[in-house]
């Protein structure tokens, strides 16, 4: 809605009322105002002081005065609203509801103040004497409800320390103290509802409908030593005859804090330009149709105390399976040259897989190379510093790390030769992968083939 100042007003009713002879939808249209709003201007005019604002609060007489006015002009709501100019004339209908309900008394405005908060739970009762003129019963009274609000509270501490208080936390918590002190007490103390106490009681007493899934979970879980995560447990679970939805399962690994490993880092071997750089013929295109068509190489690093190994190894892109792999405590050529010798032994008469690794020093010397050729294998490397390019080798080592390396705790480096044996038994026979439809590398390798 505009806002139009008085002195306009004024100058539309002066023109209005010129004698001219001007119609008020011509005055509205000349000034460009409704010729509504100049009609209810020129009903409040009673002189140059008409469309100063008087009032800023209207007190109960100037109310009856208005309503008086209002049924002996018989005007309406907004007609009496122009002549008092009263900017809301809604308003005079609610002070004569207010008058007719409740006379001159309704009309009197009501004091402003902040309502007062109701404490949600009552306080213990306070004494209005003092101990010496209290009843014996009175002080047992206080006493029997300071010993329930101890008892409570210790409770309440011991349960849920750092947590808010839920109906469920103090359901339990009364429920534990109900043979001790009366229920009445208790919820008193508690702030909580009786029907709510019995309907949360009930609710307890009930089986958790979810009991032997969290039990398969936890086999699982534990089965695997912590290296699954909700999506590779919920593929075994399935793979048991379970149907089961992933989000469930991660909601009841979050309830029963089962949480799967994590990684962090690794070996590089990098020292420049020692030999030829082959170029990068598998661009990243980490999926192969078949065995033996796509090969990644890659060494890694493990440190136990003052001693080291590495660990060289050849993975198929097919389905993800180590097909060879070696060790040694240091990164000699030879650690290279014995793992390619054992991956050829996979290969077939018309096999010729593209065998891609990064440009370190191993791969880039001539006695490699030839190994290659020797078998008419294509090389690939990585471009410099992009370990993007082999990035499915790289993964798993983060995963042979987080699952196998890193919670737990060697002795020596045999012992520990003779862990990663049995891990890449595990990772190639057992451990499923959501990409190869829940089964694991060497079960979707040698899965019956569909016509």
């Amino acid at each position: 809605m505009a806002k139009y100042t008085e002195q306009f007003k004024r100058s539309v009713v002066k023109d209005l009322l010129s004698g001219k002879g001007c119609s008020s939808r011509e005055v509205a249209r000349r000034h460009g105002v409704d010729h509504g709003t100049v009609r209810k201007w020129v009903a409040a005019w009673h002189g140059e002081a008409a469309f100063s604002k008087k009032y800023s609060h209207y007190d109960a007489r100037f109310k009856l005065k208005v309503l008086q006015f209002m049924q002996t002009k018989t005007l309406s709501c907004r007609e009496t609203g122009a002549v008092f100019d009263i900017r809301n004339p809604a308003i005079i209908s609610s002070w004569k509801r207010q008058y007719d309900s409740g006379g001159i008394q309704a009309l009197q405005p009501r004091p402003r103040r902040r309502p007062v908060k109701q404490p949600k739970a009552s306080p213990p009762p306070k004494p209005t004497s003092p101990d010496e003129a209290r009843t014996k019963e009175e002080l047992l009274e206080e006493l029997n409800y300071l010993r329930m609000e101890n008892a409570y509270l210790k409770k309440l501490d011991a349960l849920i320390r750092s947590e808010s208080q839920s109906a469920a936390q103090k359901t339990q918590i009364v429920a534990g103290l109900r043979h001790q002190f009366p229920v009445d007490g208790l919820l008193k103390v508690a702030g909580l509802a009786r029907s709510t106490f019995y309907y949360q009681c009930k609710a307890l007493q009930m089986a958790d409908k979810h009991a032997q899934l969290k039990a398969r979970i936890r086999s699982v879980f534990e089965q695997h030593k912590g290296r699954y995560g909700y999506r590779r447990v919920t593929s075994a679970i399935r793979r048991l005859g379970t149907v089961v939805n992933h989000k469930t399962v991660q909601r009841l690994m979050q309830l029963m804090k089962l949480k799967s490993l994590v990684r962090p880092k690794k070996y590089r071997a990098f020292r420049g330009t020692v030999g030829r750089i082959a170029p990068n013929v598998l661009q990243r295109q980490f999926d192969a149709d078949a065995p033996n068509q796509k090969w990644l190489t890659d060494i890694t690093e493990f440190r136990v105390g003052e001693q080291k190994l590495y660990l060289s190894s050849v993975l198929d892109l097919y389905n993800g399976e180590i097909i060879a792999y070696e060790t040694a405590t240091r990164p000699v050529f030879a650690l290279v040259a014995g793992m390619i010798k054992k991956a050829m032994k996979r290969l077939g008469p018309g096999d010729r897989p593209v065998v891609h690794s990064d440009q370190g020093w191993h791969y880039q010397m001539a006695a490699y190379q030839a190994l290659l050729s020797k078998r008419a294998l294509t090389q690939s490397m990585s471009r410099k510093g992009n370990c993007h390019d082999n990035a499915t080798m790289e993964s798993f080592f983060g995963t042979l790390k987080s699952e196998f390396f890193y919670p737990t705790r060697f002795e020596s480096i045999e012992a520990l030769q003779a862990g990663i044996k049995h891990y890449i038994h595990y990772y190639n026979h057992s451990r499923i992968k959501q990409k190869l439809n829940g089964l694991s590398p060497v079960m979707y390798r040698t899965q019956p083939v569909r016509p």
